[in-house]
Formats: structure tokens, C-alpha cells, sequence
């Protein structure tokens, strides 16, 4: 999967991450996230270091730290209306985790976002070509003007 962005959804104020399946005929899997966790991805995503570790950085530094890597993370199911997570070890354990923390570890880590396809086919949205485009333009366009405060319930 592709992390397209994050957005505020409007007139909700919810703070949203975009997922997209890869390949044609894209498939989109927006998640209701945390305001905090919002700032982080996109944070990574514009490559924005902060000057002092914040909590995802954080972890990936304990994790480099003791010599295990973040090889992958994975949006394992749906569950009343919740989102669940997996975050793959390279010791081979699975650690629970919100989808939220799982992709901005993932972006700070390198790593795939991967999807089970269950849960894409409940909860994926098809977009055309059009659409696709749209969105990606919009979300560059956000991430040059993005501040961590814009966040903030």
C-alpha cells in the first residue's frame, strides 16, 4: 500500500490517513486517526526531522537500538468499526498496533504497509484515474504548507 496522506475531513474535523492499494483500478482505505498521530505521518512524509525524538522516532531508535528492524506493518483487520494493526519484527514477532502508529513507524522505518485483502474489500473505496490525480495533487499541496499545530484537536 501506498500512504497517499493525511487529511482533515471537512466538515467533520476528523483527521483522516489515505491508504492506497497498489496496482490498477486503485483501491483507497481512508482511516479515522488521531490528530497527534496525523502530525506524525505527515511529519515523515515531508521529511521533517524534529530536533528532539518524538514518540515514533523514538521507537525506532529503542528498536535499532537493541539490534531489531521494523520489517513490515499490516492493516490485519476490521473490527466493529475499528482498524487493527500488526507490526512485523525481524525477530519474527507480531506486536499489536493501531494502524495509525504502524504507518508512521512504517514511514520512518522504510517498510511496506501492506493490507489484508478482507479488509479492503469491506472497507476500500475505488477511485478512477481522475480522482487518483486529485488527490495526490491536493495532499503535495498540503504537505508544503503542513505544521504539526494544524493537528491539534
Amino acid at each position: 500500500m501506498d500512504v497517499l496522506g493525511v487529511r482533515v475531513s471537512i466538515p467533520e474535523n476528523e483527521v483522516v490517513v489515505v491508504l492506497a492499494a497498489k496496482g490498477a483500478g486503485r483501491v483507497v482505505l481512508p482511516i479515522v486517526i488521531g490528530p497527534r498521530e496525523g502530525a506524525s505521518i505527515a511529519t515523515a512524509q515531508a521529511g521533517i526531522v524534529p530536533e528532539r525524538p518524538q514518540t515514533h522516532d523514538l521507537f525506532i531508535a529503542l528498536l535499532e537500538a537493541t539490534g531489531v528492524s521494523l520489517e513490515r506493518v499490516q492493516v490485519t483487520k476490521l473490527e466493529h468499526g475499528t482498524f487493527h494493526a500488526e507490526l512485523h519484527l525481524s525477530t519474527g514477532h507480531r506486536v499489536d498496533s493501531r494502524p495509525s502508529d504502524a504507518i508512521a513507524l512504517a514511514l520512518r522505518a522504510q517498510c511496506p504497509v501492506l493490507c489484508a485483502e478482507d479488509v479492503l474489500t469491506t472497507a476500500g473505496v475505488i477511485m478512477d484515474a481522475e480522482d487518483e490525480a486529485d488527490v495526490v495533487a491536493n495532499f503535495q499541496a498540503f504537505l508544503e504548507d503542513v505544521e504539526p499545530e494544524d493537528f491539534e484537536a
